[in-house]
């Protein structure tokens, strides 16, 4: 059993739980619900640098990364430094994240913001909108293609934007869509947890112009960035290479003034 499979039976639970706590009719109540949400996508596309930088306090691979940072101050931070978009775990067992986070994170700024999680029932996507979301990561490596299309096309009712994550040829093929705004390619081997930026180079030829291409995992120099632009990647997932440090918020802002002279 590897680490995904023990996160999704984990995942499976854990929603049964919450919908027995929180039922729909709650979470459709949130003044959130009628938010405009903001489009990571079109930013991405217009945008220097592409770099979505995210809010990850640990990880199964890594262990702690940063657990003495609040939210707020993160958010505001990376929204201070121009990200394309910021990225918020609101995995509690494995990543120490939570929804609550989202909803600071929300609060503290007004950039687009992806729900960073396992996504395997479409209540986690009432939640994501609930709680102030514009963007919601599926993960093709734990879906089958039906559901990612249900998936897909509950979070496009909700007005969500969709970043759907693959790692290797058969999970793309499996996957494309017209429901997808992005598609993510995780550099990252989740039974090895090897990391190669060659991954986002041998798939990107096989991903339609339609979607916007973003490289995920692996990405800690503005030459890794410099090297895949040229196969087309508008976005840049960073997660560790900011949080490990004691102010994201200005790291973020000093590797886009790099990448961007």
């Amino acid at each position: 059993m590897n680490i995904l499979d023990k996160i999704v039976a984990d995942k499976r639970r854990e929603v049964e739980l919450k919908k027995s706590l929180i039922p729909v009719s709650q979470l459709m109540q949130s003044v959130l619900m009628e938010r405009k949400t903001l489009s990571l996508a079109q930013r991405l596309r217009n945008s220097k640098s592409g770099i979505i930088a995210e809010h990850k306090r640990r990880s199964p691979s890594k262990s702690i990364i940063n657990n003495s940072l609040n939210v707020q101050d993160v958010a505001k931070g990376y929204e201070q430094a121009s990200v394309c978009g910021m990225s918020v775990l609101t995995d509690g067992k494995y990543f120490g994240g939570s929804l609550d986070d989202l909803l600071i994170a929300r609060a503290s700024s007004n950039i687009p913001l992806l729900r960073k999680e396992f996504i395997i029932d479409e209540y986690q996507i009432l939640e994501a909108k609930a709680y102030g979301a514009d963007v919601i990561l599926l993960i093709a490596a734990m879906l089958s293609r039906s559901e990612i299309k249900i998936l897909s096309e509950t979070a496009k009712a909700l007005r969500l934007e969709v970043l759907l994550e693959v790692h290797n040829e058969e999970e793309l093929g499996k996957s494309i869509m017209p429901s997808l705004d992005m598609l993510g390619v995780n550099n990252r081997n989740l039974k090895t947890f090897d990391v190669s930026l060659e991954v986002s180079k041998e798939l990107s030829s096989k991903i339609p112009d339609d979607f916007v291409k973003v490289s995920e995992s692996g990405i800690s120099s503005v030459d890794a960035i410099k090297e895949l632009r040229p196969y087309g990647y508008q976005g840049f997932l960073i997660g560790e290479n900011f949080m490990k440090t004691d102010n994201p918020g200005k790291h973020a802002a000093e590797f886009i003034k790099i990448l961007e002279s």
